[in-house]
C-alpha cells in the first residue's frame, strides 16, 4: 500500500446508554435534570414569594409589617379587620383609618371586572376581524394599512394621553367607564397577532373552496376561521385581560378621582392621607393579585398552547 492510499476511516462510535436512550423522544418526553428543578424552583420562588408575603401581611397588623429580621411568613387573624378597613364596612371607621372609607375599593374592583369583560370581548371580536381582511381579503391599500397598524406600536401610550384626554373631556366621557372602554376597544397588537396567525394556519384552497360551494365572507368567517382561532384567541384575551387590569396611567388620568376608578386608581389612592397603612395596602394588592393568579391557573395551558402552535407554524 502506497503512502498516498486513502486512510481507512475509523468507524464511528457508537452512542452512549444514556444518549441512545433519548434518541427519538419529542423535547417534552425527555427527563429533565437536578439542575432544570432547581433553577425552575428558584425562578417559581422569585416569582410567587411578593404575592405570598403581601397575602402573610394582609393578615397581620402594622406591627408586624415593620417587623425588622426576616419577614413574617405565617399568616394571622387580622384579615377579616383589614378587608372591612379596605372596604369601608366600619361605621364609623376605626381612629387612623377614617381616610380609606372614601377609597370605594370593592366598587372599583367590580368596575375592573366590567372593563375587562367588555374589552377583552371587543378586542376579540373587532381584531379577529380584522386579522382575517388582512390576511385573506383582497382589497386596495391592504398592505399600506397593514403597515401603518403595525407602526403605530412602534409609539408609546403615554404620547397620546394628552390628546385621548382632550377627546374624552369633549365628548363627556371623562370619569365615566366610557373614557377607559372605549379607547381599549381594539388593538394594534391584537390586529398583527390575528392576522399572522389566520395567515399561517388556514389556506386559501380551504376558502376558495368555500366560496365556490356558496359561502359568504361572513359565513366563511365564523365556519371555518373561527373555530382555527380557539388557541389563538385564548392567548390574546389572557393577554389583554392581564393588560387591562393592570392599566394605571390612563386611568389615573380619566377617571381616577370618581366613583368609576378602577383598580389601579383605588391602588394608588390607598396611600392617601398622613399616615398610610401598609398592612391595608398590601390587604388590597394582594386581593387585586387574585385575579389574575386564578386567571392563569385556569387558562395557562390555553397560553402555552397558542404560543407552540404559532411557533409550529412559523
Amino acid at each position: 500500500m502506497t503512502a498516498t492510499a486513502t486512510k481507512r476511516q475509523a468507524p464511528a462510535e457508537p452512542p452512549r446508554k444514556h444518549d441512545a436512550a433519548l434518541l427519538g423522544r419529542s423535547p417534552q418526553d425527555t427527563p429533565a435534570g437536578w439542575i432544570n428543578y432547581i433553577l425552575m424552583s428558584l425562578i417559581i420562588l422569585v416569582g410567587v414569594w411578593p404575592v405570598y408575603w403581601a397575602g402573610i401581611m394582609s393578615t397581620w397588623k402594622e406591627d408586624k409589617v415593620y417587623t425588622t429580621g426576616f419577614p413574617q411568613v405565617t399568616p394571622g387573624p387580622y384579615f377579616e379587620f383589614n378587608w372591612k378597613v379596605l372596604t369601608g364596612q366600619f361605621s364609623p371607621p376605626p381612629p387612623t383609618y377614617a381616610s380609606y372609607d372614601s377609597v370605594n375599593f370593592f366598587r372599583s374592583f367590580v368596575n375592573s371586572i366590567i372593563v375587562v369583560a367588555v374589552v377583552v370581548t371587543a378586542t376579540l371580536f373587532f381584531c379577529s376581524i380584522a386579522g382575517f381582511a388582512f390576511a385573506k381579503l383582497r382589497f386596495k391599500g391592504r398592505d399600506p394599512l397593514f403597515y401603518f397598524v403595525v407602526l403605530t406600536l412602534t409609539i408609546p401610550a403615554q404620547l397620546g394621553i394628552v390628546g385621548a384626554y382632550q377627546i374624552m373631556d369633549r365628548l363627556g366621557w371623562i370619569d365615566t367607564l366610557f373614557a377607559v372602554t372605549v379607547p381599549a376597544l381594539v388593538s394594534a397588537f391584537g390586529v398583527f397577532y390575528m392576522r399572522q396567525f389566520i395567515e399561517d394556519a388556514i389556506p386559501d384552497e380551504l376558502i376558495e373552496s368555500a366560496r365556490v360551494d356558496g359561502a359568504s365572507t361572513l359565513r366563511v368567517f365564523t365556519s371555518i376561521v373561527l373555530p382555527a382561532l380557539r388557541p389563538a384567541l385564548g392567548v390574546l384575551g389572557l393577554i389583554t385581560a392581564v393588560g387591562v387590569w393592570n392599566e394605571y396611567i390612563w386611568a389615573l388620568v380619566a377617571v381616577g378621582s370618581s366613583p368609576w376608578q378602577t383598580i389601579g386608581p383605588a391602588l394608588h389612592n390607598l396611600r392617601a392621607g398622613s399616615t398610610p397603612k401598609q398592612s391595608i395596602i398590601l390587604t388590597g394588592s394582594f386581593v387585586a393579585s387574585l385575579p389574575l393568579v386564578l386567571l392563569l391557573f385556569v387558562a395557562g395551558r390555553q397560553i402555552v398552547r397558542g404560543i407552540m402552535e404559532g411557533a409550529v407554524k412559523a
